[in-house]
């Protein structure tokens, strides 16, 4: 489970690193049923029920996130098999149609890094991860998509997730818009 909500904090953050370097235009993928919608942010789960990783709930705090100040990003799931060694996410962040960071992650080396509550191997069971990470105060005001696709260390699917991410400021908060 360590991957999923690992790999969501992951596609959360990694968002923040990456958004000064555009590499090349893409199509942004539309979220087709959001499981969180917030004006400024929402995640849909994209894989199937049969992956062997399932995100009941994604918290953050501050929520909205907010540009220069900590992240905590809250996930609860499940895993219906072991994760093994060898688990891997590729991760996409877009801004609008353009593709700013396509870049795969070893999930459990991930985990390890970050001192996660879970490491590999992750048995069967249900998981809550918490993590926080600082978000630059250089985060230009726009919409973020973060599309993470997991995979077992057998090359199958394992998880799937959107994410959304506003950080364009209200210009008229007085107005109620």
């Amino acid at each position: 489970m360590v991957r999923i909500p690992f790999v969501a904090i992951l596609g959360l953050s990694t968002a923040s690193f990456a958004l000064a370097n555009p590499i090349d235009p893409q199509v942004a993928i539309q979220a087709d049923s959001p499981v969180h919608i917030n004006d400024k942010w929402s995640y849909t789960n994209c894989g199937s029920t049969t992956d062997p990783i399932q995100i009941e709930s994604i918290e953050v705090s501050p929520d909205p996130p907010v540009p220069g100040k900590d992240l905590t990003v809250k996930v609860t799931g499940r895993a219906t098999e072991t994760i093994e060694e060898g688990a891997y996410a590729d991760v996409t962040v877009k801004l609008g149609l353009i593709k700013l960071l396509q870049k795969q992650f070893d999930v459990c080396d991930e985990a390890r890094k970050a001192k996660a509550s879970v490491q590999c191997p992750v048995e069967t069971g249900n998981y809550i991860v918490e993590h926080t990470v600082a978000l630059p105060r250089e985060i230009p005001r726009a919409k973020f998509t973060v599309n993470v696709q997991g995979y077992t260390a057998d090359d199958d699917d394992m998880l799937c997730l959107d994410l959304h991410v506003d950080f364009i400021k209200n210009p008229f908060p007085h107005l109620g818009w």
